[in-house]
This record gives C-alpha cells, structure tokens and sequence, in this order.
C-alpha cells in the first residue's frame, strides 16, 4: 500500500463530507473535513494536504475561488486539487481547469475511482481520471 496522503474535503453537506472522510480513512488516509471555502483555506494554511476533494458550490465562496487561493498559498508541495461536483457539463470543467483544478470529478463519485484516484497519487502516479 502506497503512504498514507493527507486529504482535505471540503463539502457543505454534512452527511456526504463525514461519509466521504470515513471511506477515506478505511483507505488508510488521514482525512479532515472543511465545511466551506474559508475553513478549507484555514485547513490548508494550518496542515498543508496532499490532496483537496473540493465541491464548487460552497456557502461562503465557489470552490473555483477556493482552489485559486489554495495555488497562491506557499507550501513545499502543492496539493492535487480535485473538484468533486455535480457541475459535470464542459463549461463547469473549463471553469476548473481555468481556477487551477487538477481533475474534475462527477457526483456521485465513484468509490473506486476515487480510491484508484488516491492510491495512485500516493504511489506518485498522476493519471488525468476523469468520471461523468
């Protein structure tokens, strides 16, 4: 098993956020949960992850303007920055790529995708994976 990565994820919706963090424990990940754009970056800025699973429709800022925040923050290694959304038409992947998204993934997110999708970053393996 490749090390364990730090995952961010920041989602509004409690219920998905706390699943969500729960599978990626079972993967041997450690997860921390932001419930919008400010606490993602106060998340970021105090414990640097590897990874961000990052929802475009956030309360307080979309999640482009989060991930344009996360790229202007200085750390040894920035973070994989995945939008996990239900914006799945090509205007809302365009908007990620322009904001500096790495890969934009659909709601509902495969299990299998997404572990696919961390084991291979932790095994520094950078496939573009993209879901509809």
């Amino acid at each position: 098993m490749p090390d364990a990565l730090r995952v961010l994820l920041v989602e509004d919706e409690p219920d998905c956020a706390w699943s969500l963090a729960a599978l990626v424990r079972t993967w041997g990940h450690q997860a921390e949960v932001a419930g919008d754009g400010r606490a993602a970056l106060g998340a970021s800025w105090r414990r640097p992850p590897d990874v961000v699973l990052l929802d475009i429709g956030l309360p307080d800022m979309y999640g482009y303007e989060v991930a344009r925040r996360l790229r202007e923050q200085q750390h040894s290694r920035p973070p994989l920055v995945v939008a996990v959304t239900g914006r799945g038409g090509e205007e809302g992947r365009l908007a990620s790529r322009y904001a500096g998204i790495d890969l934009h993934m659909v709601k509902p997110v495969s299990p299998v995708a997404l572990r696919a999708l961390l084991e291979g970053y932790a095994a520094g393996v950078t496939a573009a994976l993209e879901q509809d």
